[in-house]
């Protein structure tokens, strides 16, 4: 509603030219793209011929993929967070990774010229509608199919101002930024270790990719697939700020209640206790009898998948055992 009254107002602003022929308050700076586009559109696959591979496109787009599930995990948890949701166990992180992969393929076909991938400014929406109802984005998403052949609507959007773009990204992405820094309310802040660890993962991540985009074509390692690698992955802050947390986290020594850590696991070990609280996790049917077949506890995106350990045994935390719980056919995805 926000957005729609603020637009209206810009309308106004520029009927009665308030705002100068160059700004970018304008209504009517893009209307030609409103004016031009077709009423009607039928989407097909390959409308723009049949999609090329090769070795160099595929590397290149494996940086990209490989930045991207790197975002999308952190997605997935702020998204849990604000929906109150328990932390998404494994095989429902692995599931969400294969649709995006899915949703990749598909867009190939259908040349969209982008690939699939989580949200981060539709998690933030989250936080500001407060709905979190998977009955709503199927609905939107039906209806993103029935008005995707209306080449006007899409042409609409496009005529919004950019200021308004600009403060909706501000709130969205606060929230996003502010749900990620909670994160860190387990870790000793007092600690010199975490201190340095996370100012200099924050602020190698932000410098470190504005640099790289500052400065194209200054990788050069010989090799056109190794340039085009090393800049996506090193032009992604979450990718650069995340790997360089990682090694530091586990490389300088700390305990795990200075890290944060035994209360992490105290968190997860009361979600994963009961798993009543997992079943939003589950299929939204077939439960039953997905759980009498055991080897579907061997499927990673499975919901009664084991997770996989390094050592001895399987970790069973994630598990769902069907000897001690009942699971309900109207779980839900």
């Amino acid at each position: 509603m926000a957005i729609v009254v603020i637009w209206i107002v810009c309308a106004i602003l520029t009927i009665t030219d308030v705002f100068s022929k160059t700004s970018e308050a304008r209504t009517d700076s893009r209307l030609f793209v409103l004016e031009e586009a077709a009423w009607f559109r039928l989407l097909y696959p390959c409308q723009w011929g049949i999609p090329t591979v090769s070795a160099a496109s595929v590397l290149g787009m494996m940086a990209g993929v490989l930045a991207s599930i790197v975002e999308s995990v952190g997605d997935y948890y702020v998204c849990a967070r604000l929906a109150g949701a328990p932390p998404p166990p494994t095989h429902a992180i692995n599931r969400g990774i294969g649709i995006e992969g899915i949703g990749c393929i598909i867009a190939g076909l259908w040349g969209s010229g982008n690939g699939t991938t989580s949200y981060s400014e539709n998690i933030g929406a989250i936080g500001i509608t407060k709905v979190g109802s998977r009955r709503v984005i199927q609905f939107g998403a039906i209806i993103m199919f029935l008005f995707s052949i209306i080449g006007k609507f899409g042409a609409l959007f496009v005529t919004i101002p950019d200021p308004i773009i600009g403060g909706v990204f501000l709130v969205m992405f606060g929230l996003i930024t502010a749900v990620g820094i909670s994160n860190l309310q387990y870790v000793n802040m007092n600690s010199s270790r975490n201190l340095f660890i996370v100012g200099f993962s924050l602020f190698f991540g932000i410098s470190l990719p504005y640099w790289v985009r500052k400065h194209p074509g200054y990788i050069d390692t010989n090799n056109e697939t190794a340039n085009q690698i090393l800049e996506v992955l090193l032009s992604t802050s979450m990718f650069v700020g995340g790997v360089v947390a990682f090694i530091f986290d586990n490389t300088i020594p700390g305990s795990k209640e200075e890290r944060g850590m035994s209360v992490w696991e105290k968190v997860r070990g009361q979600s994963t206790a009961s798993n009543k609280d997992l079943e939003c996790y589950d299929f939204p049917f077939g439960m039953n009898v997905i759980k009498k077949m055991t080897v579907l506890q061997h499927i990673p995106f499975c919901p009664t998948f084991m997770d996989w350990k390094c050592g001895n045994g399987r970790n069973q935390e994630n598990a769902l055992n069907p000897e001690n719980t009942e699971l309900t056919q109207n779980s839900r995805l």
